[in-house]
Order: structure tokens, then C-alpha cells, then sequence
């Protein structure tokens, strides 16, 4: 069973071919994943190692946890697994740890509208948009205006 790895605190000008080379005396069976910004094409600061077992993936941790890549001191830890809501949105298995912060923003091009809707067919119990309250109010007063002078 593999296991995948959070490798943090990368540098920004970091290549895929820079991370594979640092980790090369890691052995067989050891694969990186560098997480580019899309637009830049950029290091977001973090990526992925895959390897084999949880005993590799252990010393995986302690012989690299804390190098220097590039004058930055890497963190790595245990993936944990994507959340439920977030493995819809995208295929991948695993995700930062909680404690990983992101270089940029993400968007959420699927985001929900919240709409009200009133069951009550009251038409005092639903309140207007306050914009146009004062409007409506006035509405209101000269309709009834209206309906008492016929």
C-alpha cells in the first residue's frame, strides 16, 4: 500500500527535476509531485512524495524533515486524506495537512446561492428587500388609497 507524503515550505523557483534530485538517495519506488500555481507556473510552496509502505514513509519523514532545500528548511508529514466535499470536487486522494497554509487563493467557481423561500402564503410574513421597503410602503398606502375612494 503507498502512502503519500506532504513536503511544505518549498521555495518558489523550486523545479519538479529540483525536488526528484534532493530526494534521489530516498530509493526505489519514491515519486514527487511539485503543486504549480497555474497561471505562473510557479512553486505554490508545496508538493507530494509517494512512497511504498508506512515503515519507508517513516523514515522517509525523519531523514528529510527539516532539510534545506534551496535555504528553506522543508516540513514533511503524513498526507491525511481528502474530506468528503473536496474529493467531489476533484479526483485527488489527499490533501495538505490542516496545519499546511497556501501560497495565493483558491476560487470556488461551484459555489451555492442561498435563496430564501416561504412556505407561508402570508404576504405580511415575507419581508422585503430593505433597498425598495420604503417604495413598496408607499405602494401599499396608495393602493389602499384606492380600494376605500371606489
Amino acid at each position: 500500500m503507498s502512502v503519500r507524503l506532504y513536503v511544505g515550505n518549498l521555495p518558489e523557483d523550486l523545479s519538479r527535476q529540483d525536488l526528484e534530485a534532493a530526494f534521489a538517495d530516498a530509493g526505489e519506488g519514491v515519486s514527487a509531485k511539485l503543486i504549480t500555481d497555474r497561471k505562473t507556473g510557479k512553486c505554490r510552496g508545496f508538493g507530494f512524495v509517494t512512497v511504498k509502505s508506512d515503515e519507508q514513509a517513516d523514515q522517509f519523514i525523519e531523514k528529510y524533515n527539516g532539510v534545506s532545500i534551496k535555504e528553506n528548511a522543508i516540513k514533511i508529514e503524513k498526507a491525511l486524506p481528502r474530506s468528503k466535499d473536496k474529493a467531489e470536487e476533484t479526483a485527488a486522494p489527499v490533501s495538505a495537512p490542516s496545519g499546511a497554509k497556501r501560497k495565493g487563493g483558491t476560487t470556488n467557481n461551484n459555489k451555492s446561492r442561498k435563496t430564501s423561500t416561504s412556505s407561508n402564503s402570508d404576504p405580511d410574513s415575507v419581508q422585503p428587500d430593505p433597498r425598495w421597503a420604503q417604495d413598496l410602503e408607499k405602494l401599499k398606502q396608495m393602493l389602499a388609497a384606492q380600494t376605500t375612494n371606489s
